[in-house]
């Protein structure tokens, strides 16, 4: 699976938040990075190659900060032009179908402050309804957001825990089970074990892959044996 992460800040350099989700994929030869501010500082939007970067790809993901509950006005802009009639919707506009559609975002308010008498007044699954249509519109399956909330006040430990949700986000099929998850961390092993110099890390990672592997045998053969025996029941 491809991901296109189309990512809209007018001063990434300077996000924290940013850079410190990019960094973790820009590696990731299934993900690509479409920053538009940087590909399009004055604006100008290629229609075309922005339309034919959107069919190479099986899921779109996109990522910025929430300006007054939406998007940054280059990924507004970027909307308007791209996701015209005849190409994302209307009799002829089917080029998106069946793709899957995703939310990254970026907020300075905490999470509590999202909800009925919080200062904010609403959820984000009700500030997203325009994102949420979109999708509808263009028959894509809308996936769950990824939401960042006060990035400087995290400590280590919850960073670490949301890179590895933020590359599932991206990379990991949309299919929550254990064996998908386990499936997402083998080939993320394999991927480590290949680029790695350090022979030791490289074992490790191989180590991990067969213990996931046999585990995945055992609860099978459980998952077996618990079939036959209500089976029989």
């Amino acid at each position: 699976m491809k991901t296109l992460l189309i990512v809209s800040h007018p001063n990434i350099l300077e996000s924290g938040s940013q850079q410190f989700f990019l960094t973790a994929v820009k590696e990731n030869e299934n993900v690509t990075i479409h920053h538009l501010e940087d590909i399009y500082p004055d604006g100008k939007i290629d229609v075309a190659k922005e339309q034919q970067l959107l069919c190479e790809h099986d899921r779109i993901i996109f990522q910025f900060p929430f300006y007054w509950y939406s998007s940054p006005p280059l990924l507004k802009h970027w909307q308007d032009v791209v996701l015209e009639e005849g190409f994302a919707y209307g009799k002829r506009g089917r080029k998106l179908v069946g793709k899957e559609f995703g939310l990254v975002i970026m907020i300075g308010v905490h999470e509590r402050e999202y909800q009925a008498g919080g200062s904010e007044l609403f959820t984000i699954n009700e500030l997203t309804k325009p994102f949420q249509a979109i999708a509808h519109k263009t028959g894509m399956k809308y996936l769950r957001p990824f939401t960042v909330f006060q990035f400087f006040y995290w400590t280590e430990d919850k960073k670490l825990d949301m890179v590895m949700k933020y590359q599932q986000m991206l990379t990991m099929e949309n299919n929550l089970s254990l064996e998908t998850r386990e499936n997402w961390i083998i080939e993320q092993l394999e991927r480590a074990s290949k680029t790695t110099k350090d022979e030791d890390a490289a074992t490790v990672f191989q180590f991990t892959i067969s213990t996931i592997k046999e585990n995945r045998l055992t609860l099978d053969e459980l998952k077996i044996v618990l079939d036959q025996m209500y089976g029989n029941n």
